[in-house]
């Protein structure tokens, strides 16, 4: 297994417990809870890429 599917399986669910902090339903038309939470799942993909990447590169490219 990749060092990034490990930070990936890592990162995930962090990011999808601290976006569960937003309400993003509120902010949607009425009856619309399914967008809403596909928006909020396609958030937290990205951010965790976002991080992956980030994380990946930082380390990869540290010389200790």
């Amino acid at each position: 297994m990749s060092i990034k599917a490990i930070l990936y399986i890592i990162i995930t669910p962090f990011v999808i417990w601290s976006l569960d902090s937003i309400n993003i339903e509120g902010k949607f038309k009425k009856n619309r809870i399914y967008q809403a939470r596909f928006l909020a799942l396609f958030i937290s993909f990205s951010i965790s890429y976002l991080v992956v990447n980030y994380f990946y590169d930082f380390f990869i490219n540290v010389k200790f």
